[in-house]
Order: structure tokens, then sequence, then C-alpha cells
């Protein structure tokens, strides 16, 4: 069984009723634990409770993490 733990999360919103969320989270299995990023797209309903939609983790690798953030700067 894998365990899940957000470390740390911020969102930012655009649109009418959407968020980014860029977190940082761990999963701990009986075999280690390993770090990741997640980038989630989400919405709000209209009560405020946040739903999330469409999901995209990166590994916790300083070279991948680079690339990315350069291409994403080119487009």
């Amino acid at each position: 069984m894998v365990e899940y733990e957000t470390i740390k999360a911020e969102k930012i919103k655009f649109g009418r009723n959407n968020f980014i969320e860029v977190a940082r989270k761990k999963a701990i299995a009986e075999e280690g634990e390993n770090e990741y990023i997640s980038l989630t797209r989400g919405y709000f309903l209209p009560d405020g409770t946040e739903r999330f939609k469409k999901s995209f983790t990166v590994p916790d690798d300083p070279e991948v993490k680079k690339f990315i953030s350069e291409k994403i700067m080119e487009f």
C-alpha cells in the first residue's frame, strides 16, 4: 500500500473558476519513499469547494525541472 503526503502546495487562480496547483509530494511505500512535483488543474464549485481535474507529475530531478521551466518560458 502506498501513502501520499503533501509537503508544500501553492495555487494560482485563473479564468472564472479555475486554478493550477504546484505541489511537492511524497509517496511512501514499504520499498521506500519518492518525492515528486505535481502540477494539477482544478476548478471551484459554486459553493467554493475545490475539484481537481487533471494532474501531471515531474520527478524531483534538477535537470528535468530546469528543462521543463525553460521550455515553458520559450513557448
